[in-house]
């Protein structure tokens, strides 16, 4: 492996070739469960996911039919998003009210947590579902949902639906635009993932700016 820079840790191409699957599972439980993890690749680091689902499982799981290995590829990084959640949800209950008064670092801004609760004052438990297709406040939504104590059945629920939903539409979407493309149109889009990427990031953060900026007011 070559010497590790900060902005390969923003790539994720990166975890793909070097990591694989465990370490998608780490990063999705780290992005969703820790706030630290604000930073991290997530629909973009999903979509990739998709586009090598093949290669992926075949190295953690050879010798299965396609749709196993897409069904388990789906199942496992679910599964790591609801534990980071819950993770996120118990720090918050135990202990999140003292992020108030923690001071910024570069892996704190108390402007997250704030947009998060701004986010979960005006759409209430629905937050945990909708928070999933938003960046930084899929980090924090979980954290504020345990400080306000939100009913733990419902919470759940949510967090459940929404990572299923989440993960089912991006990983999807990259593997099955993938295929399609090369199969009719013989166009690898792995040569070209530098830009969807950067395409995704701008479509899922834009929008929610605006959306932040709007409830701020004047």
């Amino acid at each position: 492996m070559d010497l590790l820079h900060f902005t390969d840790l923003l790539q994720p191409q990166w975890y793909v070739a070097n990591g694989g699957v465990l370490l998608i599972m780490f990063i999705v439980f780290a992005e969703t469960g820790l706030f630290a993890g604000f930073f991290l690749p997530g629909d973009s680091l999903l979509f990739v996911t998709g586009v090598y689902s093949h290669k992926l499982m075949e190295e953690l799981l050879p010798g299965h039919s396609h749709w196993f290995n897409l069904l388990m590829l789906i199942l496992l990084i679910s599964l790591s998003g609801i534990l980071g959640n819950m993770f996120g949800y118990y720090f918050g209950k135990k202990g999140g009210e003292k992020l108030y008064d923690q001071k910024d670092t570069f892996f704190f801004k108390h402007k997250y947590l704030r947009d998060a609760k701004s986010y979960f004052d005006k759409h209430g438990p629905l937050t945990i579902f909708l928070a999933r297709f938003i960046p930084f406040v899929r980090t924090f939504a979980p954290i504020v949902a345990g400080i306000v104590k939100m009913e733990y059945k419902k919470f759940m629920f949510y967090n459940i639906a929404g990572c299923f939903a989440w993960t089912t539409s991006f990983i999807l979407s990259g593997h099955y635009l993938h295929g399609y493309l090369i199969s009719n149109f013989q166009l690898d889009i792995t040569e070209y993932l530098g830009y969807i990427v950067l395409a995704i990031v701008i479509f899922t953060t834009v929008p929610f700016l605006i959306k932040m900026n709007r409830l701020k007011g004047p």
